[in-house]
């Protein structure tokens, strides 16, 4: 029998990684104009579905000015400033300018910028960044964290060993920071528990964090205390042939094809931050555990590191 204190316990929740400037939500699929923009519907339906805040990932100077633009219209929205690590071919040509633009853009916007991010290492795409400019230039954004006292919103994929090696020798920075989220987790347990040990670092669950047996092991012995949720829309949704599926209980209607759109309709394919409900849900199922219980303790973990001296 659940506790008492969590029986009428509205869920909330805090989207931390959602991609809002992708084209998706403008109606367009790999170029192609599929349906008109629904982006004001798709943050409707994530609004009744209890999110309060959701915080945008830009991981470019060009995501950074859409992301903006968009925050400005709602205080619910927020953004991360940042690059992407698959992005960082674009310091390339003028470095110093590049980072100063970042700058400014976190500087012009006390308000709306949360983060430092996207930002770190990706050796799964190497043929779009080389992993010697990644490095580069993930640590050379610790300085912009640590300037500003902006939390890390952390990108690491198959890269552990060179990811906290460059943390490491920047621990001073992250301390100064508040630490950070690596965010959208995939990696093995022993990765978990480095990262953890750390000190200072949360994990962000989403769909692609609960693909298979073994994602759904390292989930289920991570501390509730260091996890945060995100959907990392419009990908990393939760499939059908997901491990962690089974544990789903809250439904989206769907269409197969985005030609077919409805006002009313999710399009099977493109995750929304609605869905951050079936992420929590796949968690306390694998965890066992009160989806209520597991909610709060997760809106609060968001709370302490984004939103310290706001709430």
């Amino acid at each position: 029998m659940r506790p008492a204190r969590y029986l009428k316990m509205a869920l909330k929740y805090i989207d931390i990684g959602a991609n809002l400037t992708d084209s998706m939500f403008q109606g367009c699929y790999g170029g192609s104009q599929k349906h008109q923009p629904d982006l004001d519907l798709v943050l409707q339906r994530a609004w009744n579905q209890g999110l309060d805040r959701i915080i945008i990932t830009a991981g470019c100077l060009k995501d950074v000015d859409e992301a903006l633009t968009l925050a400005e219209k709602d205080d619910r929205l927020f953004t991360t400033v940042g690059t992407h690590p698959t992005r960082c071919d674009e310091f390339l040509s003028d470095p110093e300018a590049y980072y100063n633009q970042l700058r400014s853009k976190i500087q012009a916007n006390p308000r709306k910028v949360l983060a430092i991010g996207e930002c770190g290492l990706d050796y799964d795409r190497v043929q779009f960044c080389s992993p010697e400019t990644q490095r580069l230039y993930f640590e050379k954004q610790l300085s912009l964290a640590a300037e500003f006292r902006l939390p890390l919103f952390l990108h690491m994929r198959n890269a552990c060993e060179d990811f906290l090696a460059i943390l490491e020798r920047n621990r001073d920075k992250v301390k100064e920071c508040g630490g950070g989220v690596v965010h959208s987790f995939t990696g093995s347990w022993e990765e978990a528990q480095q990262i953890l040990a750390f000190g200072g670092l949360y994990i962000g669950i989403n769909g692609c964090s609960l693909k298979t047996e073994e994602n759904v092991e390292v989930v289920r012995q991570l501390p509730n205390e260091s996890i945060m949720l995100e959907t990392d829309c419009p990908w990393c949704g939760i499939r059908p042939t997901h491990a962690s599926h089974k544990h789903i209980t809250t439904k989206f209607p769907n269409v197969k094809k985005k030609e077919k759109w409805t006002a009313e309709t999710l399009i099977d394919g493109r995750c929304e931050p609605c869905q951050i409900s079936q992420v929590l849900e796949a968690i306390a199922g694998i965890k066992q555990e009160p989806k209520e219980k597991l909610a709060e303790i997760y809106h609060q973990n968001t709370l302490d590191l984004f939103f310290p001296k706001r709430d």
